[in-house]
């Protein structure tokens, strides 16, 4: 056990309020995940723990102050802050740690989006350089949320025309064309998590115009078959329950001037036991191909509510002693 003393400066009561919570909440919320002591008068904290957990701690504390003097804090924004301190750069106390490169920023309705930790920094970085990219890990770790906004990027700068989204529909199967309404009404349950993700960075009303004038098309994986998809952003969500064939012919429609983004989690996987997953087999295919990018999250890249890591890693571990047994 060791302990460490930090100063946050400057001196201010309501930036102090602001950072410590209610009743100290935040600090508690610090304490509890991170396994450390804390405790302060005014500016002044001592952190006592594990050398690591300090710290971790101390970085967190000392990035958390710093939000404070343009954002009230939040239970979520304490808790993605100590997202990060799991990754080896944040073990670092600000000062003494190497300059990192500045990282990727898109600019929403909602603010900025930057990439929470090193494993989503460099996931978006690779989708600005990479014309054919894979995200795989599993829910929660924002690799679907993060495709979306590389999209709305791409086309607010003009480098695509029009953004489409695509998943495979498991559950429906060939009833898919008796379903009511046009193509868009037929998938948009299997496709809801991309729309969350677009109404909440461009709003509603705007989503449902470009929606109309064609500028983002949704399709089922089925309805890809002939076509080639240029100058076009192009997202393949739920890749996990493609067929083999599926997931080759998603990826010869990219043409010139496109973008894919095909998402998944292979411990989640749908189609019947004797079909193999596309996405599953793919990895395996192309990990060696020049100009393919993969990123795979784990569970420590989860931003979600932190019972949702302890449930990932719980299965997990529940999978893999059954596997030895």
């Amino acid at each position: 056990m060791i302990f460490q003393e930090i100063s946050l400066l400057p001196v201010d009561n309501d930036r102090l309020s602001n950072f410590c919570g209610e009743l100290d909440i935040h600090i508690k919320q610090i304490e509890k995940r991170l396994q450390v002591e804390i405790a302060n008068r005014g500016n002044q904290f001592k952190v006592t723990g594990l050398e690591t957990s300090v710290k971790a701690a101390c970085a967190v504390m000392y990035k958390l102050f710093e939000s404070t003097e343009t954002e009230e804090l939040t239970s979520e924004i304490v808790h993605l802050a100590m997202q990060d301190a799991s990754i080896d750069l944040m073990l670092e106390v600000p000062g003494s740690a190497p300059e990192a490169e500045k990282p990727v920023a898109i600019k929403t309705k909602i603010g900025l989006i930057k990439g929470r930790g090193a494993n989503q920094q460099g996931y978006l970085k690779k989708i600005m350089t990479h014309d054919i990219n894979f995200g795989v890990g599993p829910a929660g770790t924002g690799k679907t949320y993060l495709a979306v906004a590389c999209a709305i990027e791409a086309l607010q700068t003009e480098q695509v025309r029009k953004i489409i989204l695509v998943r495979p529909a498991v559950e429906a199967g060939e009833k898919l064309g008796f379903l009511p309404g046009d193509m868009a009404q037929k998938v948009d349950p299997y496709l809801r998590p991309l729309y969350d993700a677009l109404y909440e960075m461009l709003g509603f009303d705007r989503v449902e115009k470009m929606l109309d004038k064609g500028i983002i098309e949704v399709a089922p994986l089925a309805f890809m078959r002939g076509r080639t998809l240029n100058d076009s952003f192009i997202i393949l969500d739920e890749a996990q329950n493609t067929t083999m064939e599926q997931i080759k012919m998603f990826l010869t429609r990219v043409g010139f001037g496109s973008t894919a983004v095909i998402t998944g989690d292979i411990t989640q996987i749908d189609l019947p036991s004797e079909k193999m997953s596309g996405l599953r087999h793919v990895l395996e295919v192309l990990k060696d191909i020049d100009g393919i990018s993969f990123t795979h999250f784990a569970v420590r890249d989860v931003v979600r509510h932190p019972l949702v890591q302890k449930i990932v890693s719980a299965y997990d571990a529940y999978e893999l002693k059954n596997k030895t047994q």
